[in-house]
């Protein structure tokens, strides 16, 4: 697909089939271009944890109560490690946000372009997630996101609403 194309017709997912998971090389490659995404001074702070089994599954999907989450098949948890992170130093800020954000963006469009569907989601009880995957104090849970493929029949939305270029970009 072109790239442009894939940006104008991605969009959030939720309407899971339950029944079909995304084969192993697909997650794979969805997940090496997490991997490839630039980081702040390239720390790559991130780890990815892809949760499929089904008792991990239903740990995981308690931090967030909407069916279509539970159907999904894979539930992506990106975190990161703020002490690894790169931090600015003339007034000290942490890249981490940053670096787990681009990665995020990243796995989704890739998710797209091999036809699996993604909600990006940062509503979820970070309390449940850190107890249900036992992280680290200082591994800071960024977004997360099923992974699955949409119902049969599912049809997307003809045009995102967005805001028209002429209203944010400032030419100067």
């Amino acid at each position: 697909m072109d790239f442009y194309e894939l940006i104008r017709t991605r969009e959030s997912i939720r309407d899971y089939d339950p029944f079909r998971p995304v084969d192993r090389s697909t997650l794979e490659r969805i997940l090496d271009s997490g991997r490839l995404a630039p980081s702040a001074a390239n720390r790559q702070p991130w780890t990815f944890i892809l949760v499929s089994s089904p008792v991990m599954l239903e740990k995981v999907r308690a931090c967030y109560h909407k069916q279509w989450f539970k159907d999904a098949p894979h539930i992506l948890v990106v975190a990161g490690d703020a002490d690894a992170s790169w931090i600015r130093s003339y007034d000290g800020h942490n890249s981490i946000e940053t670096d787990l954000a681009i990665a995020m963006d990243h796995i989704i469009l890739a998710a797209e372009n091999e036809g699996v569907g993604t909600c990006w989601i940062a509503a979820f009880d970070p309390t449940v997630l850190h107890r249900a995957l036992d992280l680290s104090s200082h591994e800071k849970v960024f977004a997360i996101t099923p992974l699955g493929y949409p119902h049969r029949g599912f049809a997307k939305k003809a045009n995102k609403i967005r805001k028209e270029l002429k209203d944010i970009v400032k030419y100067i």
